[in-house]
This record gives C-alpha cells, structure tokens and sequence, in this order.
C-alpha cells in the first residue's frame, strides 16, 4: 500500500522510500541510460514533494508557534 494524501500524492516517507531505492539503483553502474533518464526524472520530481511538504509543515509550525505565543 502506498503511503497517499488527499491530493492524491504520496506521503513524505513514501517518497523519501522511493528516493532512496532510486539513488541505489543510479549507484550501479548497469543502469540503462533510458532508464537512467526516467529515474532522475523520477528523483527530481520526488525532491519537489519533499521540499513543499517541509515547507508547509515550516509554516503549520511557525503558526503554532505564533498561537503558544498569544496564548501565553
């Protein structure tokens, strides 16, 4: 089963999973050099997701923070 949000995308540790199958795979050197495009392809793709799920869980923490702030 695959780790999957509302937005139909996977989750941070599904993708993180799938980036390091993805990097073993490029350390052989018998990657097929079609295969090697869609991987990095791949890989790219799975960077942007990373990056915007930390960014969004930045910003929910920063708002939580700003909230323990007013509260106290």
């Amino acid at each position: 089963m695959t780790d999957v949000d509302n937005s139909g995308e996977i989750g941070y540790a599904a993708a993180l999973d799938e980036l390091e199958r993805i990097l073993a795979d490029l350390e052989r050197d018998t990657v097929d050099v079609d295969v090697l495009s869609t991987k990095v392809a791949r890989a790219a793709e799975l960077l942007a997701l990373c990056r915007r799920r930390i960014a969004d869980a930045r910003v929910s923490v920063d708002a939580v923070m700003v909230d323990l702030d007013t509260e106290g």
